[in-house]
């Protein structure tokens, strides 16, 4: 067997080309195409480009039933421990869906591809594609060529395997994304560079590279223009955006967010995951200037022992981290704070972890992604000793997440008799008198109003605590459109 790489078209995709995804008939003729995502927002961001990309360009429509479909498209992440072994676990039950339809076609994607590649194939010889997350723009290439085989066989089967590393062609090549309600992901960079030693993103995503600056102020735009009103942006390393201008100099995530903000539409940014190398002072002033920007952060921490993050090479300090925190907190005092952290690393001891526990407790944070230590192959950090017992892992696991649930019980308590400005996004399923929204905080609103209102922005005073992530309010105020 040989490896195939895909060459990119020479033409460009047409970028003003809207794509309109065909609607769910009782055709049995339209094809159907499945994707079970797998891992961060990231990849939530390129599944949906999978669809657009498939849709526009062989008329596939999304289907939630596996059985039915006539693509199965797995988009994998390979950040926790085991994730290969879930990812063929998956594919041993589509296994039996392809014995059932020999022309089903499988197809693997995301992280996990790019580390095992034509691997998949070898342990799972019905894997038809297997393409890397800089690569998923060339799957109607890869699909057109797979069908080839299964039209004129040869002696030796091609095996359709890319996962290169192409910068950041693949925004060239992909249609023009969909919108769906009234909050859109932007992607604006790929990859890292900063070889933290337990995290393998810079080996399956490759290094930072920036979108252009005025591919994603147009992408923003035409969003804007189709009634999207918050956008999010995203990257592995969000805040060090570094966009070339039209003119050759270099635009940095600062400078982004002030000119995303003047987009007409656009009444609330977002963005996600940040580095504390790269949260700024002119960062910070953004949200100072710039309403906009919710008083939501979230910025990744991973340790509260310097010691632990010496050995995480993540290349700051917790007082670096805290005196950011307290500068940001100056500027929007009402800031919620989360972030990510990793227990059980190794080597760390009782010592360690009181100092991250007391840390958490002092920086007060809303929610976290806390997570015991998964050992990546191929990072620095797989080669460390631990010798710490799992259990010991799960005991201080639970102590950090019961101290930030009751953090974030604490929140949205205080939320009661507050003013919230509340993105309004739908009508109740229960009733169609209830509209239901989301705070800056992330919290779900909910409040008697007129369905006409939807896609606006609305001041709501909380009235009721219903669940952690619920609460009730009446209006106050309704913004107009920012439109």
């Amino acid at each position: 067997m040989t490896v195939q790489t895909f060459i990119p078209s020479a033409v460009k995709a047409a970028s003003e080309n809207t794509v309109t995804q065909p609607m769910h008939t009782a055709d049995v003729s339209i094809k159907k195409l499945y994707i079970e995502t797998q891992g961060c927002q990231m990849n939530e961001y390129d599944s949906h480009r999978m669809a657009d990309l498939l849709g526009d360009s062989h008329g596939y429509v999304l289907t939630d039933n596996p059985n039915e479909a006539d693509i199965l498209l797995m988009n994998t992440c390979s950040i926790r421990e085991k994730a290969q072994e879930k990812v063929f676990s998956g594919l041993g039950r589509w296994r039996k869906l392809k014995e059932q339809n020999p022309d089903l076609v499988i197809g693997v994607g995301g992280c996990v591809a790019s580390q095992e590649g034509d691997n998949i194939q070898k342990r799972a010889p019905y894997v038809d594609m297997v393409f890397g997350p800089q690569t998923l723009h060339r799957l109607p290439q890869m699909l057109d060529q797979h069908q080839a085989q299964v039209e004129k066989p040869k002696k030796e089967k091609i095996k359709l395997v890319d996962i290169s590393f192409p910068d950041i062609e693949k925004f060239d090549f992909l249609p023009e994304p969909r919108v769906e309600g009234f909050k859109a992901f932007v992607s604006i960079m790929e990859g890292c560079s900063k070889y933290c030693s337990f995290c393998v993103v810079p080996y399956t995503r490759g290094e930072e590279v920036s979108r252009p600056l005025d591919d994603v102020l147009a992408e923003i735009a035409g969003l804007a223009e189709k009634g999207v009103r918050e956008i999010s942006l995203l990257g592995q390393n969000v805040n060090g955006y570094r966009g070339e201008t039209f003119d050759g100099d270099i635009c940095t995530f600062p400078e982004l967010l002030r000119l995303v903000a003047e987009i007409p539409g656009i009444g609330r940014l977002r963005y996600t995951t940040s580095h504390p190398l790269e949260f700024s002072d002119d960062l910070i002033q953004c949200y100072r200037d710039l309403p906009q920007m919710v008083s939501h952060l979230h910025l990744p921490v991973q340790s509260g022992s310097n010691d632990v993050l010496q050995a995480m090479k993540r290349n700051h300090t917790i007082d670096v981290y805290i005196d950011k925190i307290a500068k940001l907190r100056k500027v929007r005092p009402d800031m919620h704070l989360s972030s990510d952290f990793i227990i059980g690393f190794p080597g760390e001891t009782d010592a360690h972890f009181a100092e991250t526990l007391q840390f958490i407790k002092d920086l007060d944070f809303d929610h976290s992604y806390s997570f015991v230590y998964s050992k990546r192959p191929g990072t620095p950090a797989s080669e460390l000793p631990d010798n710490t017992p799992e259990q010991v892992k799960k005991d201080r696991l639970a102590q950090v997440q019961q101290v930030i649930k009751q953090s974030s019980i604490d929140k949205t308590d205080a939320m009661l008799g507050k003013i919230e400005r509340v993105l309004i996004e739908k009508v109740s399923d229960k009733d169609p008198n209830v509209l239901i929204g989301t705070a800056d905080n992330t919290r779900l609103v909910t409040f008697i109003g007129d369905a006409a209102w939807i896609g606006r922005f609305a001041e709501i005073e909380i009235t009721e605590i219903k669940t952690l992530n619920l609460v009730y309010g009446e209006l106050l105020n309704l913004e107009p459109d920012v439109a």
